[in-house]
């Protein structure tokens, strides 16, 4: 299996080529159009008039009434100290390694043909195993009902051959949809664009297929370090000593049962 092609892993037979988002941060303006579009076309509860008091972000981070969620940074930028802000709409990652695909029991959260994963609420019975799995601390569980929930990058729109509400809503294309590695080349491009306009910081995040979840299906270019942004520098799959420890485990019942056995053995002679 390619670290590209999780669908081929997941048993599809010639699944369609990997899709995905790439968010240009560069070029977002904070509108929310994407949170609004998500929530409308996907039916997701508001979450009230809450505000945070401390930013212009009145929606605090992704969970499970927020499946995308503008985060607003307010910052000195660096050299000359003036004021800027920084704004990026975040979402789940799909990642290629998922760790909720191997924690969770009923088979609620599933690898669809195009590569993305999720959550099938009708089949969810609310364990929570996924949501300390998440790596991103993506997945969350609704309060009144206990089932977790999260972006399903329009799975219902992709199979009809549309394209994902937040994306199509985005005025700047700062949320680009496609083929994951037309993206990733689009991407790439857009990078070497932004150095040599001087704009050293600027970084991809979630790109690489050899970082610790194989790459995301879901990523982003970034004018500041991952953790100015509220996401982590280095994430890993939360499942990736798992293997290990199911040995470790059989290897220490294989010992007691044999230990059993000469102690049997030896106690009738």
């Amino acid at each position: 299996m390619s670290t590209l092609d999780p669908a081929a892993g997941a048993g599809y037979d010639d699944p369609p080529a990997r899709v995905g988002f790439f968010t240009d941060t560069s070029v977002c303006i904070g509108c929310k159009a994407c949170e609004v579009a998500c929530k409308e076309w996907n039916g997701v509860p508001a979450r009230g008039r809450e505000l945070l008091g401390s930013s212009y972000d009145n929606t605090g981070g992704l969970g499970a009434d927020t499946w995308r969620h503008v985060a607003f940074i307010e910052q000195r930028r660096p050299g000359t100290g003036d004021l800027r802000w920084l704004m990026s709409s975040d979402v789940c990652k799909h990642c290629t390694r998922a760790a909720c695909l191997d924690v969770c029991p009923t088979g609620a959260l599933f690898r669809t043909e195009l590569g993305t994963v999720v959550v099938q609420e009708d089949v969810c019975n609310g364990c929570g195993y996924c949501i300390p799995a998440c790596p991103y601390g993506v997945i969350d569980q609704r309060r009144d009902d206990g089932r977790a929930w999260k972006c399903t990058l329009c799975y219902d729109r992709l199979r009809d051959h549309a394209e994902p509400a937040c994306s199509q809503a985005c005025p700047t294309n700062s949320i680009q949809f496609g083929p994951l590695d037309e993206l990733r080349a689009r991407a790439a491009g857009r990078l070497e664009q932004l150095h040599e306009l001087g704009v050293d910081d600027a970084r991809l995040y979630g790109h690489d297929p050899d970082d610790g979840v194989g790459g995301a299906g879901a990523f982003f270019l970034l004018l500041d370090r991952p953790e100015v942004y509220g996401l982590p520098p280095d994430p890993v799959v939360t499942t990736r000593d798992l293997p290990k420890m199911w040995a470790a485990a059989a290897a220490a019942a294989l010992t007691l049962v044999g230990s059993a056995v000469a102690a049997f053995a030896g106690g009738r002679r």
